[in-house]
């Protein structure tokens, strides 16, 4: 039996901020368990639901030295839906009311939880052969085996793997100040190490300490050595090639599946979408105070509202899409002058424009099952979720080709009756005009070719079954050197 142990900070159902936490909380129950016995480990945050910390065990505790300081680590765990989670208990790091608060603070907790989760490993009875690191939050675990760790015979032959889910996101402070919390020596912190443009960088530990580097999509790979792309480690991702691969993340079908979504008024299949899937439009649109017209066309923003996500391009043309016969819905939060684009539209055009500045999970279902197209001009995207639900609902995904959108979404052929979706190449504002554009005419005028765009899109398998294969190979190839 091979022992894989996800760390993270943040995980379904416990906690979420973003696609990280879909990741780590679904990927685990796809595993092979004759063969994998996958297990996770995050912090014990005090606002998790006393649903589920109710229900934890205390496995232990011990004091743990971290910056000259002894400090109570406690173990707590929990088996939920056939996974044992561990929770790394301290409520000097972890108390709040969120996840992520001051950035240096941050940093520090994370210094600490990364400690910690390696320190466990005698006390809980579980020796991962692999620990499977995710994002900045664990980047020092892979460097703390090469040093800390390495002369002790029980670490020995653990092996490690980074998954960057957004390489924006680093873990950078000044040098002393990732020395200090990192408690590492004055070797780690050069130019091929730790250290990155004068600042301390603990992702870039993770990536250069790694056995192996993932990310979560194919094009996402090539895109991260570019300069354009790279967030200034290109030239790492260009040495590491040879350990980086991409795997596309996957979607959790048992959460997301229109044929028994408790959350949306009409369940529907691939067999009767055409005849019931417009029910979650009109119902959508009564409820958002919309003109109610199933034939209108109704195209949807799950998001959030920044830069990366394209608002930029959709600001530019705003007005143009405004006066197309079409209807749009967004939901989500972000950056203020997005947030008041979108609501000073819907105050305009309240009959075809709805602004849900907020998040809501049971909205967000009704909009995956209620429009007919998603839109998503991400600037970039390593792997994207959202574009994965609306294949999943029939609602055709309108996207740019990067990252995870485009090794995911098919562009629609209208010569080969091909595609799964619509798709424009430059972060253009009129690409993207263009092609909702085009999108609408075969929406209005070829019907039954987008009813089969449609149903393309709900057959297509983006489920965690292929993308857990994947991962599977690549432990074994690891475990096998």
């Amino acid at each position: 039996m091979k022992k894989i142990l996800f760390a993270a900070s943040e995980c379904v159902p416990f906690v979420k901020t973003g696609g990280l936490a879909d990741v780590v909380g679904s990927l685990p129950a796809y595993y092979n368990k004759d063969e994998f016995d996958v297990r996770v480990i995050l912090p014990k945050y005090t606002f998790i639901s006393e649903k589920y910390t109710g229900q934890m065990e205390s496995v232990t505790h011990f004091y743990m030295k971290y910056m000259e300081r002894d400090c109570y680590v406690g173990i707590m765990t929990l088996t939920y839906e056939g996974i044992q989670y561990y929770f790394i208990d301290n409520e000097d790091y972890y108390s709040g009311n969120a996840p992520y608060t001051d950035a240096y603070y941050d940093l520090e907790k994370f210094a600490f939880f990364s400690n910690a989760v390696l320190s466990a490993f005698p006390v809980i009875g579980f020796k991962p052969d692999i620990i499977h690191c995710h994002d900045w939050q664990t980047g020092l675990i892979p460097v703390y085996l090469k040093d800390h760790y390495a002369g002790d015979e029980f670490y020995r032959d653990i092996k490690s793997v980074m998954t960057i889910h957004n390489l924006k996101f680093q873990g950078v402070w000044s040098i002393d100040a990732i020395k200090k919390l990192s408690m590492l020596s004055d070797y780690y912190f050069t130019y091929d190490k730790l250290e990155a443009y004068g600042n301390g960088n603990m992702l870039k530990g993770g990536l250069v300490y790694a056995d192996r580097v993932t990310t979560v999509s194919k094009t996402y790979v090539e895109e991260i050595k570019t300069p354009e792309y790279g967030e200034g480690l290109h030239g790492l991702m260009q040495a590491r090639s040879n350990d980086l691969i991409g795997i596309v993340n996957g979607l959790d079908y048992r959460v997301y599946d229109p044929e028994n979504d408790e959350l949306i008024p009409q369940t529907y299949g691939v067999e009767n979408f055409r005849k019931l899937k417009k029910n979650n439009k009109t119902a959508l649109q009564g409820k958002l105070g919309l003109k109610v017209d199933p034939k209108v066309m109704m195209i949807g923003i799950v998001s959030r509202l920044t830069d990366q996500k394209g608002f930029d391009l959709i600001n530019a043309v705003m007005e143009d899409l405004c006066g197309d016969n079409i209807q749009l819905v967004i939901l989500g939060t972000g950056e203020k002058r997005y947030e008041d684009m979108f609501s000073y539209y819907a105050a305009k055009f309240p009959e075809k424009v709805s602004a849900n500045i907020l998040y809501a999970e049971s909205l967000s279902h009704e909009i995956y099952a209620a429009c007919d197209a998603f839109l998503m001009p991400s600037r970039f995207e390593p792997c994207g979720l959202s574009q994965l639900m609306s294949l999943r609902y029939g609602t055709v995904p309108i996207v740019r080709e990067t990252g995870g959108l485009n090794d995911t979404v098919e562009p629609y052929n209208e010569y080969t009756h091909t595609g799964t979706g619509f798709s424009f190449e430059h972060y253009n504002a009129h690409d993207m005009l263009h092609v909702i554009r085009y999108a609408e005419s075969v929406f209005y005028d070829k019907k039954r070719e987008w009813n089969r765009i449609a149903e393309r899109a709900m057959q297509a398998d983006f489920s965690w079954n292929r993308s857990a294969r994947e991962y599977e190979e690549l432990y074994l190839e690891m475990l096998e050197e």
